[in-house]
């Protein structure tokens, strides 16, 4: 059994990898009921929800030295969905989804109504209101947008069920139509390359005709908003743009800060 100073999801998980590793290999495959068993044989206990092991180290923790030591330079290991009860360890190129902490940040009057921030539950749950209250996704994307479903979970082929926060559906001033999957993060919860993945392959299954452009969202301090866009392509998740936002009682936006933005636009 693990000493005591063991994390029990980081036993169960570096057993798992060791289990299945063979040296030089990019991948690893592992099924859900691995995970009992494994947890058998190290004698310890077990979440309520198999899959919130997996989650952790996919959305919350880095999955621990023993594996990210036998990755390349330049590589990290990360987990993928496989198919139902199926997933594994993919080498891939490294990429840090976290904010800039150099980047401008924007001031935008407060429109969020008082009784939602006074009722919001979650982290996550304020995020998605600010957002769709503010109209950051319009400002951000410069693309006119409407909530279309938030908590959307669906089955898309070659991955299995997916999950995204929110779904918005937009036009431009040329007619062109969007689909943007937005991944929100409260609390110690991380943006994740799998979940970017997963929503380019949910737009492209469920609405091959508009164009997708996936964003992630995180408070950072003092309530800022962070929006990333991402691409995918050929070399994995990029981050193609990011602002800072900052959601203000209107008395607080001043003329230095307005002028500030007209010369932003001039730069």
């Amino acid at each position: 059994m693990p000493s005591e100073g063991v994390n029990r999801y980081t036993a169960i998980i570096e057993r798992i990898f060791a289990t299945h590793y063979t040296p030089g290999a990019r991948v690893v495959e592992f099924a859900r009921e691995d995970i009992e068993t494994v947890a058998a044989e190290l004698d310890v206990r077990l979440p309520k929800n198999l899959g919130d092991i997996v989650y952790t180290f996919r959305y919350r923790a880095a999955l621990p030295e023993s594996i990210g030591s036998l990755a390349d330079e330049g590589e990290a290991w990360i987990i993928r969905p496989a198919g139902r009860g199926l997933y594994r360890f993919e080498l891939t190129r490294a990429v840090t989804l976290e904010p800039n902490e150099n980047m401008a940040v924007t001031k935008i009057p407060d429109s969020t109504p008082g009784v939602i921030s006074l009722y919001a539950l979650s982290d996550e749950q304020a995020l998605l209101a600010k957002l769709r209250y503010n109209r950051l996704v319009d400002i951000f994307a410069c693309v006119t947008c409407y909530s279309l479903q938030n908590h959307l979970r669906t089955t898309v082929p070659g991955v299995g069920q997916v999950e995204t926060d929110e779904l918005y559906v937009g036009v431009d001033k040329r007619g062109v139509h969007y689909v943007i999957p937005i991944q929100a993060k409260g609390g110690t919860d991380r943006l994740s390359v799998v979940q970017i993945e997963q929503d380019v392959a949910l737009c492209a299954s469920k609405f091959p005709s508009l164009v997708c452009r996936p964003v992630g969202t995180q408070f950072m301090r003092d309530g800022v908003i962070v929006l990333f866009e991402f691409e995918h392509g050929g070399d994995g998740v990029r981050i193609v743009s990011e602002k800072h936002y900052q959601l203000v009682p209107p008395d607080e936006l001043s003329d230095s800060d307005l002028l500030a933005y007209r010369q932003r636009l001039s730069e």
